[in-house]
């Protein structure tokens, strides 16, 4: 079992930044890749990043050059920096780790104001 902890969200203007945090603990040893998550209201749950164990990452397109996911493995946590956020990027923001199994966080919530 992986339990996962997000932290970091909140309310923020457009153009602002935030830096989510999602801890991990369990059996750690055994994921494989850690990935961060987002659901708007009304709207399909969809990937935002993802980083493997080998630290090679990747991003939606709607995020790429403004979002930067990175692992601590002495700290068993993965971030994601949010930079020049807008308001669509208004959502749930969950943390995801694979390994044998798929875990989910509980969800940290994102409000972007214009």
């Amino acid at each position: 079992q992986v339990q996962l902890v997000e932290s970091g969200g909140g309310l923020v203007q457009a153009g602002g930044s935030l830096r989510l945090s999602c801890a991990a603990s369990g059996a750690i040893s055994r994921i494989n890749v850690m990935a961060w998550y987002r659901q708007a209201p009304g709207k399909q749950r969809e990937v935002v990043a993802r980083v493997s164990n080998g630290g090679s990452a990747n991003y939606a397109d709607s995020v790429k050059g403004r979002f930067t996911i990175s692992r601590d493995g002495v700290k068993n946590t993965v971030y994601l920096q949010m930079t020049s956020l807008k308001p669509e990027d208004t959502a749930v923001y969950y943390c995801r780790a694979e390994s044998r199994q798929i875990y989910w966080g509980q969800g940290t919530q994102v409000t972007v104001s214009s």
